[in-house]
């Protein structure tokens, strides 16, 4: 298939690496950026534009791969009748693409995505389209792209994306937090990364639940009040350590 990519950062330009590996064809780039854009075409050997250009463009497949902020403003330089549509958002409804096309719908990696990445990571796709044929379209071409695609409303995606934040983001800014707190502390948080590994893996066979481990769970008030003691100097990981220990235990009641 040919495909158009409206975008050029991280989502646009891992979908469109994605896309060309699985035998289909980038021929446009269009970004608010024309020199963003021309710098991705060249990648794909494709034709590029910025969204006052956006006439001549012909493909199969129009991916809109901009932030969710961006999506509803970028779109309104659209009128694209019959194309097929689809945008990249978890938390945007497929009806913003409803006045800019007859046929429109949803290709959301579940995946964080950096243009920097080596390789291609496992991405599953969530997916949904105006009508049973778009569905099926879309469905087709996803399954070229992942093993792993299902179909989702808007409920069901957003939910999915409220997930992944937690998931990801917050687990990541844990991750930053303990980093700055070892460093101020002259000890190497790269003893850690194994044990970021292991946690994370388990997960793979074993719901987190069963696994959860730590003096929370253990009710192990003694070992708690040191650490607190040890995170004195440090009120914004002191409160965050004692918000989720108080979910832990409420979690998890002897």
């Amino acid at each position: 298939m040919t495909v158009a990519l409206i975008g050029s950062g991280n989502v646009a330009t891992i979908l469109g690496r994605l896309i060309t590996k699985c035998n289909h064809r980038i021929v446009h780039v269009v970004s608010r950026n024309g020199e963003n854009a021309k710098t991705l075409a060249a990648e794909f050997n494709a034709d590029h534009s910025d969204l006052t250009n956006t006439n001549k463009i012909n493909a199969d497949i129009y991916i809109v791969a901009v932030s969710d902020a961006a999506l509803e403003h970028c779109t309104s330089h659209f009128k694209l009748h019959d194309k097929l549509v689809l945008h990249t958002a978890g938390s945007v409804s497929i009806e913003v693409l409803k006045n800019k096309t007859s046929n429109y719908g949803v290709l959301y990696p579940l995946q964080s995505l950096r243009k920097e990445m080596q390789l291609l990571p496992s991405i599953p796709f969530l997916i949904d389209g105006n009508n049973k044929e778009v569905l099926k379209y879309i469905e087709d071409f996803a399954l070229t792209l992942s093993k792993s695609v299902q179909t989702a409303n808007d409920e069901e995606r957003l939910k999915l994306h409220t997930a992944a934040v937690i998931v990801n983001n917050f687990t990541n800014h844990l991750y930053a937090l303990a980093e700055d707190f070892c460093k101020n502390e002259n000890v190497n948080f790269d003893l850690l990364k194994p044990l970021i590994m292991e946690t994370a893996y388990r997960t793979n066979d074993i719901s987190p639940a069963a696994v959860q481990t730590g003096p929370a769970l253990r009710k192990d008030i003694h070992t708690m009040d040191k650490h607190l003691k040890v995170l004195t100097n440090y009120p914004k990981l002191l409160s965050v350590y004692l918000k989720l220990t108080d979910s832990i235990i409420t979690s998890y009641p002897s």
